[in-house]
């Protein structure tokens, strides 16, 4: 073996590199996200998630080229079942924001994702992992008046959310593992027929305005065709209840980023919480070795 393909083996076969390229993903969604809003005056979240989607979706199509894909009885199921929760996750999402605070939208969506983790745990370890991240992201969600000022249907949006991310998980597990990082290009393409019908029956033909372009390829670059691009490494290489343990740093991480960026000011419950989810992440992360899903 040269020394080339051994690099790349250990490479291959490390814990980090999934871990890596989970947390590039969530970094990049979180900064999509802030620019999506900007688009919600003009076309709304409905208009925000067709553009961003199906732009994603004519970006990757080159590059992966999805119509290559051999699609067969068994494997076109989990394809278009990974494409639809994609579609039907970022529409709900975006929909959620409308009426209900950021933070409390993406903890309510994180019941997805602990959700499959607490489904698939077998161990102690797994339900210890889980009960702390659970616990974090339960400090994270306002207490008191503020909750009593939650929009009830952009709730229920939010778990709308994160049910289609459980889905999203599991399917998009099935989808890599048979068809590698063009699975990401097939279902986009799977996702836009979902999100472009939504998206001009809200907008109509203004969808399509000159002006929203730029902001619209930025949207689509970082929240959709390279933070999913990027996912699949993940999902193919790390057991589910892992990833939807290291997801949970999605909300602390955006807490952390808005206090060096936006210098805002975390309160002494918000740091334990956010400890809380790194050291459930980092415990997760240190136990991937012995589980981990060789590469192909």
């Amino acid at each position: 073996m040269s020394v080339l393909s051994l690099a790349r083996t250990r490479l291959g076969a490390s814990p980090w590199l999934p871990v890596a390229t989970l947390a590039a993903a969530m970094l990049s969604f979180q900064y999509g996200a802030a620019t999506a809003e900007g688009l919600f005056p003009s076309v709304g979240a409905q208009g925000a998630t067709a553009l961003r989607i199906s732009l994603a979706a004519l970006m990757l199509a080159p590059i992966m080229r999805p119509w290559r894909i051999r699609v067969t009885r068994k494997t076109l199921p989990p394809l278009l079942a990974y494409g639809a929760s994609l579609g039907g996750m970022n529409l709900l999402f975006y929909m959620a924001l409308r009426t209900t605070p950021l933070g409390v939208a993406v903890a309510l969506e994180f019941v997805g994702p602990l959700g499959v983790a607490v489904a698939t745990s077998r161990r102690w370890h797994d339900f210890a992992c889980v009960g702390l991240a659970l616990a974090g992201l339960l400090l994270l969600l306002p207490i008191g008046r503020e909750v009593a000022a939650v929009d009830a249907t952009g709730a229920l949006f939010a778990l709308g959310a994160g049910g289609c991310w459980a889905l999203y998980i599991v399917f998009g597990q099935m989808a890599g593992h048979e068809h590698g990082p063009a699975a990401a290009a097939f279902g986009m393409a799977v996702a836009t027929l979902i999100a472009l019908p939504v998206g001009l029956l809200h907008a109509g033909l203004h969808l399509f305005a000159p002006a929203l372009i730029p902001t619209a390829l930025l949207v689509a670059v970082f929240s959709s065709a390279l933070p999913y691009s990027l996912e699949m490494v993940s999902l193919t290489r790390l057991p589910a209840r892992t990833y939807g343990v290291l997801t949970s740093m999605e909300p602390a991480s955006g807490a952390l980023m808005g206090l060096v960026l936006l210098h805002e000011r975390l309160s002494v419950r918000q740091l334990v919480a956010i400890l809380a989810v790194m050291l459930a992440s980092v415990w997760a992360t240190l136990s991937v070795r012995r589980r981990l899903v060789p590469p192909e």
